[in-house]
């Protein structure tokens, strides 16, 4: 056994191997991400059945949609900035624990108007988990596994947003909409009590801060037991901390292209994301299907973007951010524009709305750990949170453009061929990252 008198944290994780305790942290970011995506997408497969009990248009529901996501948009930028001055814990278990409330609240919702307000509320608490959990997960990993780490840990959220719709599909026929909610915040409370007794704070974030050496000793003696550390072992972290706001620090150092570009990507993926997985349920059954299949197919491309997550971190690692992300995104935009083909039958609508979810929301995916890659650790979790948030203006956008759109009665080819496009910008943004690929994204690491 042997103690070290000053440590570079970065490099003690490095060292560690897999443990369990690390994998017991991924876990748990893990499970809150999937509840976190099973409330932020539950509106989308509730809409159907609400629209029909109080017998409303399709396009009333376009405002509740986008409250959420307004809420969503200010939480992931308030509580990301928020957790780059007090630490990751304190922000994921706070955010966790007000939206599980809010969640529950929405079920006693009465009218449009309580609905949205009340979500709007709700989302403020559900945009604070994801920045933070990607950013957690990355500086609790090691280097040679962080990529896919951060990308399956990140994979929570549309994996859960599918067995949403697995669970709905089943709910909302026997026991009612309002059930879904009842359900959603009843899990988060649980895991918010979880969090608080065994998610640990980020070493990186404790050592750039020069704070609570002890904590940062305990932990480390808990990821690799051969080691001995104490309080008076000195621990560094490998960038400075900073004052200031730290969303104007993202355009400093000669981030600012590239900041431009991951929040460009964010906006026009969003809007994609937000646009299918509001409104695929509701116009598959204004097709002429019953609501069940409706929710199945929204619920197919939570399903596709679960394993094309999965599946892009391996690719990720041989290939590079650049090249995998540019080819999911062109293949999304070939794929959404076939969604509305005249004719299409059914098995060939789950087949390509499932790629378009591969494409999509397994994209998103590698957007979020790719800014984890992009931004040091005292801007990380500031970095994915403002370039969710302003993803979240085109998930805003997204649901309201749908509900004009089929207000003034456009054909689902109409709807979905346009839809294509911002998928196909998403690519374009991509391989214009190619110029922004510096060290930290070749060598695919975090600070």
């Amino acid at each position: 056994m042997r103690t070290e008198t000053r440590v570079n944290i970065a490099q003690a994780i490095d060292n560690s191997g897999q443990s369990f305790f690390q994998i017991g942290i991924f876990v748990l970011c893990g499970i809150c991400l999937m509840v976190d995506g099973f409330d932020v997408q539950a509106m989308g497969y509730v809409a159907p059945a609400i629209i029909k009990e109080w017998r409303l248009q399709n396009a009333v529901m376009a405002p509740v949609f986008s409250a959420t996501l307004l809420g969503v948009l200010i939480g992931s930028i308030v509580f990301s900035m928020l957790a780059d001055k007090i630490g990751r814990r304190p922000v994921m278990i706070g955010a966790t624990l007000f939206f599980a409330l809010m969640t529950l609240a929405t079920a006693q919702a009465d009218s449009v108007e309580a609905l949205r307000w009340i979500r709007f509320v709700a989302g403020l608490g559900l945009g604070g988990i994801m920045p933070n959990a990607v950013a957690l997960c990355g500086e609790f990993s090691s280097k040679s596994s962080r990529v896919f780490v951060m990308m399956l840990v990140g994979n929570g959220f549309t994996a859960g947003a599918a067995i949403g719709g697995l669970i709905a599909a089943w709910l909302i026929p026997h026991y009612g909409w309002r059930s879904i909610f009842y359900f959603g915040g009843a899990i988060p409370l649980v895991i918010s009590l979880a969090m608080i007794v065994w998610l640990p704070e980020s070493l990186q974030f404790l050592a750039v801060k020069g704070q609570s050496p002890d904590r940062i000793a305990h932990t480390l003696n808990r990821l690799n037991p051969v080691q001995s550390y104490s309080a008076t072992t000195e621990f560094f972290g490998e960038a400075p901390a900073r004052t200031g706001v730290p969303i104007f620090q993202l355009f400093s150092d000669g981030r600012a292209a590239g900041t431009g570009l991951l929040w460009t990507a964010n906006f026009m993926n969003l809007l994609n994301l937000y646009f299918l997985s509001s409104w695929l349920p509701t116009v598959v059954r204004d097709a002429g299907y019953a609501t069940s299949i409706g929710v199945y197919v929204g619920t197919t491309l939570q399903i596709g973007g679960t394993i094309g997550a999965i599946l892009l971190g391996r690719l990720v690692k041989r290939f590079g951010f650049v090249i995998v992300l540019a080819s999911c995104f062109a293949l999304a935009s070939l794929n959404i524009s076939f969604i509305g083909w005249p004719g299409l039958a059914l098995p060939l609508l789950f087949v390509v709305v499932f790629i378009a979810g591969l494409g999509v929301m397994g994209g998103q995916v590698g957007i979020n750990a790719l800014a984890a890659i992009f931004y040091p650790t005292e801007l990380r979790s500031t970095g994915i949170g403002a370039g969710l948030g302003v993803g979240r203006l085109g998930a805003i956008v997204g649901p309201l453009v749908g509900g004009q759109l089929m207000a003034l009665q456009w054909s689902s080819r109409a709807l979905f061929l346009t839809a294509a496009v911002p998928a196909m910008i998403s690519a374009l943004v991509m391989v214009s990252m190619h110029w922004q690929a510096d060290q930290r994204l070749s060598e695919q690491s975090v600070s």
